[in-house]
Formats: structure tokens, C-alpha cells, sequence
């Protein structure tokens, strides 16, 4: 039974932000050392930064006339001067320890995420939109970036000081000053939360519509030559441009209620700031406070709302990063539909029988694609499968190579329920080449030599002679080295099949599967090409889907499908000689091989 449920995206409501951070954390802990140590320099840096004013007050005092002879305050200037080189020289070396935390995580991140969206199934990346998916990494990694380097070195640093200077300020001076401190930041970080919030639905509507828009974009990009084939230029630049209003539209509010934030949280700042400031005067007014008290103070005040007012655009770019890493991380939460069990066992065969034995399947629970389907390819054997187009033959091969779960009877190679196998030797063992050739953008020796990737040159050229496509490959200006496009769009469509004829050559496995293989090939080639396939499925168990069936005349078993069954079996003279539905086609194409017109 398929799980459908395990391949539905996970809705943006279900996961918070310390749902967010908690999956982000297992690949922090690897660092933890370097994390402790950073930590260490942070705290070491803000006492530093924190003792600066008290090294100042202490110089202005000294200096004052009122309380001492006018000198020079040597030991106070040097130990002044030592505390700003320590806070910089900590929050650099913070900064350098914690650089392979950051790029780390990131680069582990990414690799895993790559990794899983290659063990989904092909539902997934069938109903996926590359566009949006790829929007949805790249701002996510970097949202990495943003939240570890701010959160560590912006708002905990800024917590510390905040601590430091309240502390200070309580046992020194009067208690109002640590009340005033203290409720000038309340008040400010509870308005920040409070409007980052409430703006928090227009970022998530602009990274929906960005990655709605890139979807659209790339799209109609790959289908160029549709687009120009219908004049449809203004009606792709509409589809994209509504995409593009939604989000223009949520830009502007989300600019508008940035000012309102920021508006906001200056008047709080400046409140605050000035009632200090009067306090302070006032102290030093009534005898109560030195200079050096003011001049601490205020040295305070600025040292410590200056990232404060900060730690705002902080907040908000962090809640932003957590807006773009949850859509990353819904992508490791994709369940994969096709799992190996776990006593999967590798197959390692030289001479494979295959049995389909009574399959059941259906892509969607409402449309069964096969009805009760057994059939057997001995070892070493070509059974070729005919039939009208949706009858089901290109689902064999999907299911053969255990992209989709049968929903009833079983697959079996060698008697081993494929089931029970793992999936990558499974793969390893068969090779095919597919109706519709997608290649690399990449040179034509990439793209062979991608059937095996330790194939020696000579190999891979002996490979390019096999499907007689060496001699086209030589008369290019740049030979193997030549790029063959996006999905290989350079090549013709018969260039693309004795690419991929190649690389199955290469690969050189024992189950072979041609799907529609020379369909995209002329008459001439493809005579040429078929003698060449039968010399490669020589001794191989191999599963041949054909339209043209005077390429599978000499194939030891011939099934007929229609509408998901098999109507008839037998050779190609037994079908013949039966006169039903595989004579029929056969006398049609042979009529339209005689008459064309």
C-alpha cells in the first residue's frame, strides 16, 4: 500500500520557530567546542566593553580640579586604551572561531537536504516546482547564516550588556536609574515582538509570491520553444507580472510597517535616554554625582542603546530567517515513499529472472493503471511488451526499478521479492534507455561517462562506438568535450537516445530495459542501432517496450497490453497466426511503412 500522506508538504502552520531552531541544533552540537569557545570570547569581550566607561569616569575624575592637582592619568589611559583593544581583539577571535560553526552548519545543511530530495519518490519530484524549491534552499542556507551569526553575536552579547550595565548602575547609583534602564527596554523589546509579529504575514506572503514567481519564471524559460511555437510571450509575462503585483503589494506593506517599527521604537529610545540624562544632571547638580558619574552614565546609555536599537532590525531579520529556513526544512520532513526495510538485503547477480507476479497498481488510489499483471523474463531472455498508448507498458519499468510500491502481488528478481532488496543494488543491475533522453548540462563525455563514473577514456569512447554515435562526436568543433545544453536541448533527439545507449552500454548491467529506446531515431539509424541493442541484450534478461514491432519480432515472448491487462502473449508467429489485436497493429504498420501518404 502506497503512503500518500507521506509525501504531502508540511504545512507552513505546523512548524514554529523553536521547532525551526530545534532541528537546526543537532548540527550545531558537532561544533560544540568551538561553540563554547566563542561563547567564552562573547562574554569576555562585553566585560571589556562594559569596563571601558568605568575606565572613563575614572580619567574625567582625575582631571577633575574640584577633587585633585591637574595631571596626567598615565595608568587610567593605558588601562583604557587595553580594554577597547581587548573588546575588539575578543570579538574578533569570537568571529573567527565561530566561522566554521556557521559555514559548517550550512554546508551540512545543504548536502542534507540535497540528499533527501534525491531518496523521494518520483511522485514528489513529479508534482515539485524546481523554481520555487530551488528559492526555498538558497534563501533558507543563507537564513543559517543570519540567525546563528546574529543571534550569538548580536542579541546575546546585547542580554549580557544589558545585565552588566543594569547591575552597575544598581550599586552604584540611585535605583531609578536601573528602573528607567530596565523599563525603557522592557517596553521596547515587548512593542518589537509585539509589531515584528504582526508584520511577520507580509514577509511570509512576499517569500510565498517570490517563490511563485521564480516557479513561473523558470518554467516558462525551459519551455521556451512552446512559448514561441504559440506567440504566448504576453501571456507568460502576465502570469508572471500577477505573481510579481501579489508581492510588490506585500513589499510595500511590508516597508510601511518597518517605518511604523522603527518610528516607534526611537520615540522609546529617546524617552528613555532623556530621562536618564536628567537624572544624571540632576545628581551631579545637588553634589550627589561627579562628572566622571555623568560621563559614565551617558557613556552607558549610548554604549548600551546603540545595539539596542539594533537588536530591533535583529529581531526582525532573525524572525525573517526563521520564515525562510522553515520552508527549507519542510523539505526534510517529506517523507520518502520508497524505503528500504530493515533487513534489505543487496542483490548481486550476473544472470537475473524477472516475475511479475498478479501486480495491482494504480498511481492514484481513484485510477488503477494495472489490473492482475504475471508474466516471466528468464535469465538471459527478451520479453518485448506492446500496446496503445496508456495501456500501462511504461508502468512496468517504474515499477521494475521500485520508483512507485505495487499495490498488490509482487516483483521478484531471482525469486527476491524487490521489496525485500535495497534499493541501490537493485538500480545497479539494470540499465535502460528511455523514450524521452534528459542529459546533463554538461559535455558529451560527462553524460556517457555517467553510466559508470570511474570508466576509463577508452571505455567510454568503445561505448560511443557501440551506439554509433563516436564518429557524430568526432566532427564536433570540441569533440567529447563538446556542451550539450540544458536537459541537452543542443542535441538532436536521436543524438540524445545513442547518448543514453552509451551510457546503459557502459554501465553494463545484467537487466536491460528499453523503453520506446530508437523511438526518436530514423529508419536507417535506427536499423543500425537495433542490430546493436541485440548484440548488448545478448545474455542479458531484458524488457523491451516497443511501438514499432518490427523491431521486436525476434524478442522470445511478446505480451499485448490493453488497459492495463495482457490480452495476449506468445511469438511474434504464434500472435501472428492468432489474428488478434497484435495482427491487427501489425498490419497497420506494416500498410503505413508500404504507404506512407
Amino acid at each position: 500500500m502506497r503512503h500518500l500522506a507521506s509525501s504531502s508538504p508540511v504545512p507552513d502552520a505546523q512548524r514554529n520557530d523553536a521547532r525551526t531552531i530545534r532541528t537546526l541544533l543537532p548540527y550545531l552540537w558537532q561544533y560544540r567546542i568551538r561553540v563554547v569557545l566563542a561563547l567564552t570570547c562573547l562574554i569576555a569581550a562585553k566585560i571589556a566593553n562594559v569596563a571601558v566607561p568605568l575606565a572613563l569616569k575614572d580619567i574625567v575624575d582625575q582631571l577633575d580640579t574640584r577633587h585633585a592637582v591637574i595631571a596626567t592619568p598615565l595608568l587610567a589611559i593605558v588601562g583604557y586604551g587595553l580594554l577597547r583593544l581587548a573588546s575588539s581583539s575578543f570579538g574578533e577571535l569570537r568571529d573567527a572561531i565561530f566561522a566554521k560553526v556557521t559555514q559548517g552548519a550550512i554546508r551540512a545543511i545543504a548536502l542534507q537536504v540535497f540528499k533527501h530530495l534525491h531518496a523521494l519518490s518520483l511522485r514528489f519530484h513529479l508534482s515539485r516546482q524546481t523554481g520555487g524549491m530551488s528559492r526555498d534552499i538558497e534563501r533558507g542556507t543563507r537564513g543559517i547564516a543570519f540567525l546563528l551569526n546574529f543571534t550569538l553575536f548580536n542579541i546575546l552579547p546585547t542580554l549580557v550588556e544589558i545585565a552588566l550595565v543594569s547591575g552597575i548602575l544598581l550599586s552604584k547609583y540611585s535605583i531609578w536609574f536601573a528602573v528607567v534602564t530596565i523599563g525603557t527596554i522592557g517596553i521596547y523589546i515587548a512593542f518589537t515582538l509585539t509589531m515584528t509579529e504582526w508584520r511577520m504575514v507580509f514577509r511570509r506572503t512576499m517569500n510565498d509570491m517570490d517563490s511563485k514567481a521564480n516557479t513561473k519564471a523558470i518554467d516558462s524559460l525551459l519551455n521556451y520553444e512552446t512559448v514561441k511555437y504559440f506567440s504566448n510571450e504576453g501571456y507568460e509575462a502576465k502570469r508572471y507580472d500577477d505573481a510579481l503585483a501579489v508581492w510588490e503589494n506585500a513589499a510595500v506593506r511590508n516597508q510601511v510597517s518597518l517605518a511604523a517599527l522603527n518610528a516607534g521604537q526611537s520615540a522609546i529610545i529617546a524617552v528613555g535616554v532623556t530621562i536618564l540624562v536628567w537624572l544624571a544632571a540632576d545628581g551631579v547638580a545637588k553634589k550627589q554625582m561627579t562628572l566622571g558619574d555623568l560621563v559614565l552614565v551617558n557613556a552607558f546609555l549610548i554604549q548600551l542603546y546603540s545595539p539596542l536599537h539594533f537588536l530591533g532590525f535583529v529581531y526582525r531579520e532573525i524572525k525573517n530567517s526563521l520564515a525562510d529556513m522553515e520552508r527549507m526544512f519542510n523539505l526534510l520532513e517529506q517523507g520518502a515513499e520508497i524505503q528500504d526495510s530493515g533487513d534489505a538485503r543487496p542483490l548481486a547477480t550476473q544472470h537475473a529472472a524477472i516475475r511479475f507476479d498478479q501486480v495491482a497498481f494504480g498511481y492514484e488510489s481513484k485510477r488503477q493503471i494495472l489490473f492482475d499483471v504475471s508474466f516471466s523474463i528468464p535469465a538471459g531472455k527478451t520479453v518485448a511488451v506492446v500496446g496503445h498508448s496508456g495501456s500501462g507498458k511504461s508502468t512496468l519499468a517504474r515499477l521494475l526499478f521500485r520508483f512507485y510500491d505495487v499495490d498488490q502481488g509482487q516483483i521478484s528478481i531471482d525469486g527476491n521479492d524487490i521489496r525485500n532488496l535495497t534499493q541501490n543494488s537493485l538500480r545497479s543491475h539494470i540499465g535502460i534507455v528511455p523514450q524521452d533522453t534528459v542529459l546533463f548540462n554538461d559535455t558529451v563525455y560527462y553524460n556517457i561517462a555517467y553510466g559508470r563514473p570511474g570508466a576509463t577514456r577508452d571505455e567510454i569512447v568503445e561505448a560511443a562506438k557501440a551506439a554509433h554515435i563516436h564518429d557524430f562526436i568526432s566532427k564536433l568543433p570540441d569533440g567529447y568535450d563538446t556542451v550539450v545544453g540544458e536537459r541537452g536541448l543542443k542535441l538532436s533527439g536521436g543524438e540524445k537516445q545513442r547518448v543514453a545507449i552509451a551510457r546503459t552500454i557502459l554501465k553494463n548491467p545484467p537487466i536491460l530495459i528499453f523503453d520506446e529506446a530508437t523511438s526518436a531515431l530514423d529508419s536507417r539509424t535506427e536499423k543500425a542501432i537495433q542490430a546493436e541493442l541485440k548484440d548488448i541484450s545478448a545474455n542479458r534478461t531484458t524488457l523491451v517496450i516497443a511501438h514499432r514491432l518490427s523491431t521486436i519480432a525476434d524478442a522470445d515472448e511478446i505480451l499485448v497490453m490493453d488497459h492495463g491487462k495482457i490480452v495476449e502473449r506468445g511469438s511474434h508467429r504464434e500472435l501472428l497466426e492468432r489474428n488478434g489485436s497484435y495482427a491487427q497493429m501489425w498490419a497497420i504498420q506494416q500498410q503505413e511503412e508500404t504507404d506512407p501518404a
